[in-house]
């Protein structure tokens, strides 16, 4: 490997997606496939490692059987000196633990340690959670027990792959069914056969070789028949070496990466939580939130980064504190109560004050706002027609067997949280149904939520041009009167955190968390004047599409580091020429 050029880059293709991961993976890629050091002719020859094993066996008295390797079992030429061989052929043992009688029911506090799946791990044995069995048990389990050097494996589940070395002054351990010995008859051999069972050549094997439909498994007879390159023993000492040497430098990158990363997440983090405090300062907090706006785009590096970017800017908008006031504005409080007094029917007009006087206690719950705002309520909100505040259909009203190829199309919670209407998976109902299910029309302009999700409260503004529809089950729809309200305003007034927090605190259910539409009428939603509404929306726009394109910068600076990333490891196996071609053609 070309540890200079990787240096050289490594500040650029660290960022990529699991660099690290597969640099590791790269590293002992090359290994197994004696591409990581050079060979030496002075070797002693890998027939007398073989010699020795076969020695070995004998005085062991242990007789395998395996078939010949078929070359098109072979994936890769092996180097010169060199030998194809199959596992089972140069172990003393292989095989899975098993259940000590009576099952965890015999665990002790103390004894001969019982390694289980949960224990084994690449870079060593975690004992913080091992398991105890007493010396009768462990002597009942001879056949499998634990000896100093030898290759642990976890052979089921989740955790399969997974590989740790016993280290040689361990002591006595034994194993579960779940995690198999590979004993190689060789000693001083052990170090390499751990880097070529963590090698993405084994690996792959032990993914081919799962059974099992609930559980998968490797079985002995599969993992001893797996072809494995063996170098002679003096080169499989070099080979460790450099291998040992290469993961201590991925070592020290990864902590720099992680070091770099922490940094920018500090100084993000500080800066959206000073953006996200009250500030009695208007025009000290006025100045932050620029300063802050113009260089978070540049220590954004992350989506969750952006995704704190974007709450943090609806957080600024519902305060007030995204654009300027205008003194000229008329104040929202005056504007919604001559349009409360103008609404004629007396029962909602009842109401509507009674909301009015709850609605004027909310800042003592969520704070101040600005002068000229005012909180306000949904149904407040909502333009004085019939059915302006609903929700969509239950039980019988609307069922499958109502859909139609063509017709009035239906919106579902789905369409509300992705923003997207009227493509290929829309459903329709006839306009005798739509007709029958009138009380649930939605039009351009109008805003809808959800109340249902994890959590419930996305919002959406219907496309101003497309035809109506009928909202389903789950969807609450708010016409907004447009005298006192914009629904783009009240989209993004809904994800404020003011207006978050309180969803937070009307929702039910734990499976399958809900809002009902009585729980939603009692929300407070802080309203500026009309015109600053106009201003907001604009501004908001205009800083989501920034975001926008953070998102697409950050995307395409991941496809560059991959590419770079494949044109540095190629480079290792197929030389410069052949890396910069697929490069370029990445």
């Amino acid at each position: 490997m070309n540890t200079e050029r990787l240096l050289a880059h490594f500040e650029t293709i660290s960022e990529a997606p699991d660099a690290i991961a597969r640099l590791r993976r790269f590293i002992l890629d090359l290994a197994v496939r004696g591409k990581l050091v050079e060979q030496d002719p002075e070797d002693e020859s890998v027939d007398l490692l073989l010699d020795e094993i076969k020695s070995r066996m004998k005085m062991l008295r242990l007789k395998h059987a395996f078939s010949t390797i078929d070359p098109l079992e072979i994936p890769f030429d092996k180097p010169s000196g060199w030998s194809w061989c199959r596992l089972g052929e140069v172990c003393e043992k292989t095989g899975s633990g098993s259940t000590p009688r009576g099952g965890k029911d015999v665990y002790k506090s103390s004894g001969v340690p019982f390694l289980r799946s949960q224990n084994i791990y690449n870079e060593g044995l975690r004992l913080d959670d091992v398991a105890f069995i007493d010396a009768e048990t462990h002597q009942r389990m001879a056949g499998t027990r634990v000896l100093p050097c030898d290759l642990l494996l976890n052979i089921t589940g989740g955790s399969i792959g997974r590989c740790a070395k016993v280290p040689l002054d361990f002591g006595e351990a034994n194993v579960s069914q779940h995690v198999a010995i590979i004993r190689v008859a060789a000693r001083g051999t052990e170090e390499f056969f751990h880097s070529l069972i963590l090698s993405p050549y084994f690996q792959g094997f032990v993914d081919k070789s799962q059974t099992g439909a609930g559980r998968g498994g490797l079985p002995k007879n599969r993992m001893d028949a797996i072809p494995i390159p063996l170098p002679p023993l003096a080169e499989q000492h070099r080979i460790v070496a450099k291998v040992d040497e290469l993961m201590a430098l991925c070592d020290q990158l990864d902590a720099a990466r992680q070091q770099r990363e922490q940094q920018r997440e500090r100084l993000v983090a500080a800066s959206l939580q000073r953006l996200n405090q009250p500030s009695e300062d208007s025009a000290s907090f006025r100045n932050d939130a620029r300063f802050a706006l113009q260089v978070l785009p540049s220590l954004t590096t992350t989506p969750a980064q952006i995704k704190q970017l974007r709450q943090t800017i609806l957080n600024l908008a519902v305060r007030g504190k995204l654009v300027e006031q205008d003194p000229e504005d008329e104040p929202a409080h005056d504007a919604l109560h001559r349009v409360l007094i103008e609404r004629e029917l007396s029962p909602e007009r009842r109401r509507m004050k009674q909301q009015e006087a709850s609605a004027s206690t909310a800042e003592c719950l969520l704070g101040p706002v600005p002068d000229g705002w005012c909180f306000s309520t949904p149904d407040q909100l909502a333009k004085n027609i019939k059915n302006a505040l609903t929700i969509g259909p239950f039980g019988s009203s609307l069922l499958k067997a109502d859909y139609v190829e063509s017709g009035v199309p239906l919106v579902f919670v789905r369409d509300i949280r992705s923003e997207s209407y009227g493509g290929p998976n829309t459903r329709f109902v006839s306009p005798d149904k739509a007709e029958e299910l009138s009380a649930h029309i939605v039009r351009s302009g109008d805003l809808l939520v959800t109340k249902m999700g994890d959590p419930p409260g996305d919002t959406s503004v219907y496309p101003y041009e497309l035809p109506p529809a009928i909202i389903t089950a789950d969807c609450i729809k708010l016409t907004p009167d447009l005298a006192v309200a914009s629904a783009e305003y009240l989209r993004y007034a809904i994800k404020g955190n003011s207006v978050v927090q309180q969803f937070a605190r009307i929702t039910v259910g734990v499976a399958q968390k809900k809002v009902s539409l009585a729980r939603f009428r009692t929300i407070k939603i802080p309203l500026p004047p009309l015109a600053e509404q106009h201003r907001i929306v604009a501004k908001v726009d205009e800083l989501m599409a920034l975001c926008d394109q953070l998102e697409q910068r950050l995307n395409q600076a991941d496809q560059q580091r991959r590419r770079l990333l494949e044109a540095v490891l190629t480079e290792a196996l197929t030389g410069p020429e052949k890396a910069l071609a697929s490069a370029g053609s990445a």
